[in-house]
């Protein structure tokens, strides 16, 4: 498995996949990516002082707020923590492409009630239309439409629940911006849809749609954009799965985080393929069925990182 992946990902180091988690050694040149096993409020709160110090202005928090009743979806007091935490900042979402009630603002905000996102209010970032940012160096798209909410905000804070997903084989830090900033109507159709097919883009093409509309955000936002993937629920399938999704196989792990998209996800990969082959072997069979490591080397290619960090452990 090491061998398949060090060919699929081209130079990026694996050397984490050893043992979870294997602290590499410190390099001037590799990005740090921050490492904490205490999933709470507390440890939530701790590792993004870690990464903070470039957000500033009007914060906006990008998570997931799931399906109804969703199993899996990140607790309510570890995301109140961060908002609260953070000055100025603002829990964000927009709407979805799929049969759901989020297609809508009405139906979405319905659902934030439901599923307990009642402590402030979330901006959807489509309800009020949609704007279009440049898409650098890509092939497939010049520009990607975002909700137009986004230019709102100084900082994005990039709050991300790692686990599997139907498409995209994994969902993480790349995943939460690449579709969960597009918006629900024009963004999202433009990233999945292929001709009168609404799910024609899969596997590599798909990946790579993805990768393009994440450069959008994070061009945009340049150096004041960070990134938090909570390792925890790992079930196959995403939080839009809402209560059909499969029950996670794999224990929980901890949290991730960086200034650094690439890297953070390539360290949560390393996690999840050093995991007992009992408990990470649905999570690597749907990643790899769905050419998913393309995320990664995608994004190496268009020049957003290496794949290669420094992991400091928190807790030692």
């Amino acid at each position: 498995m090491k061998k398949l992946l060090a060919v699929l990902l081209g130079t990026i180091t694996l050397a984490a996949c050893q043992n979870a988690p294997k602290v590499q050694e410190a390099s001037a040149n590799k990005p740090v990516v921050y490492f904490t096993r205490d999933i709470s409020p507390e440890g939530l709160v701790k590792i993004y002082d870690k990464i903070s110090a470039n957000i500033d202005g009007k914060v906006a928090i990008k998570f997931h707020t799931g399906e109804p009743h969703g199993p899996n979806i990140l607790p309510v007091p570890m995301v109140k923590a961060l908002w609260e935490h953070i000055p100025n900042s603002t829990l964000v979402e927009t709407n979805v492409f799929y049969n759901s009630p989020r297609q809508t603002t009405e139906g979405h905000r319905e659902v934030l009630k439901t599923n307990g996102w009642t402590f402030t209010k979330v901006d959807i970032m489509d309800e009020d239309g949609t704007i279009m940012l440049p898409v650098k160096g890509g092939k497939h798209f010049k520009e990607m439409s975002m909700g137009s909410h986004v230019l709102n905000y100084d900082s994005l804070v990039v709050l991300t629940h790692f686990k599997g997903h139907t498409m995209g084989g994994y969902g993480g830090s790349l995943k939460n911006i690449a579709i969960g900033m597009a918006d629900g109507k024009i963004g999202k159709k433009m990233i999945h849809q292929k001709g009168d097919e609404q799910w024609g883009y899969t596997g590599a093409r798909f990946m790579e749609n993805m990768v393009e509309s994440a450069k959008a955000t994070v061009d945009h936002f340049g150096k004041k954009i960070v990134y938090i993937n909570v390792l925890r629920r790992m079930s196959v399938d995403c939080d839009c799965a809402g209560t059909s999704a499969a029950e996670p196989k794999a224990h929980d792990i901890g949290i991730l985080a960086s200034t650094d998209l690439m890297a953070v996800d390539q360290a949560s990969l390393d996690q999840v393929y050093a995991l007992p082959e009992h408990e990470g072997h649905d999570l690597k069979e749907r990643i790899e069925s769905r050419e998913g490591l393309r995320q990664i080397s995608y994004m190496k290619e268009l020049g957003m990182g290496t794949g290669e960090y420094t992991l400091v452990d928190m807790d030692k």
